[in-house]
C-alpha cells in the first residue's frame, strides 16, 4: 500500500471551497465549514457574510497547515497554525466580495429582505445613493442592508453557483483569465527540531 502526499502537486493551496457555494449555504442557515448559523428569512448582510467566508477560509488553511506539518513530522495544533496564518489575507478583498455579490443580484438570486441597521460608519437606515450628472455620489454612508437567497437562487445548480460569472455572461471556463502556475500558501510551518528521529 502506497502512501498518498497530502500536498498537491502542483498548484497548491486552492480555496478548500468555492465561495459562491458557501454564500449560497450561508444563506440557506446550513452554516458551513463551521460558520455560525443564520435564519434564513431574515438573512445576513454583506459583510457578516464576508466575515463567515473568510473565518471559514482560515480555519480550512490551519487544517491544510497541520496535515502538511504531520506530514513532514512536525507536531502544529490548528490554533497555532491560526496564528501564523496572516489575518490580512489577499483573497477576497473587501471590494471584491462586494463586486462579486453584486452579479449574484444581477443574477436574482439574492435579494435585499428590506431590514438595515446602523453600520460602523455611522449610515442610518434609509439612506440611499443620490445620483447627480456625473455619476453617483453616496452622501452619507450605507447602512447595514440584508439579503436573503431567492428562489431562483436556491433553484441554480452547483455547477452555476461555483462560477456566477461564467453563469452571468455566458462565456467557456478557458476564456478566463489563467492562474499563477504556483499558489504561495498562506502561512509558514514551523521548523523541525534538529536531532529528531522521524521513526
Amino acid at each position: 500500500m502506497t502512501a498518498l502526499s497530502l500536498i498537491p502537486s502542483k498548484g497548491g493551496f486552492l480555496r478548500p471551497f468555492s465561495c459562491g457555494c458557501f454564500i449560497r449555504e450561508f444563506l440557506e442557515g446550513k452554516g458551513p465549514f463551521g460558520s455560525s448559523v443564520i435564519d434564513p428569512d431574515r438573512g445576513a448582510s454583506i459583510e457578516d457574510v464576508r466575515y463567515a467566508y473568510k473565518s471559514a477560509l482560515l480555519r480550512e488553511y490551519a487544517q491544510d497547515m497541520v496535515a502538511m506539518a504531520m506530514e513532514k513530522g512536525i507536531e502544529l495544533s490548528v490554533e497555532e497554525a491560526l496564528e501564523r496564518i496572516p489575518k490580512r489575507l489577499t483573497k477576497m478583498r473587501s471590494h471584491s466580495f462586494y463586486r462579486y455579490f453584486h452579479h449574484l443580484k444581477m443574477l436574482g438570486w439574492v435579494e435585499p429582505t428590506g431590514e438595515e441597521e446602523k453600520s460602523a460608519m455611522g449610515g442610518m437606515p434609509g439612506a440611499r445613493v443620490k445620483k447627480r450628472r456625473r455619476g453617483a455620489l453616496i452622501e452619507v454612508p450605507q447602512p447595514r442592508r440584508f439579503y436573503r437567497l431567492t428562489a431562483k437562487g436556491k433553484a441554480a445548480s452547483d455547477i452555476e453557483w461555483q462560477d456566477p460569472l461564467q453563469t452571468l455572461y455566458g462565456y467557456p471556463r478557458e476564456v478566463r483569465s489563467p492562474k499563477p502556475v504556483k499558489y504561495r500558501h498562506p502561512g509558514s510551518l514551523p521548523r523541525r527540531k534538529k536531532g529528531l528521529s522521524l521513526s
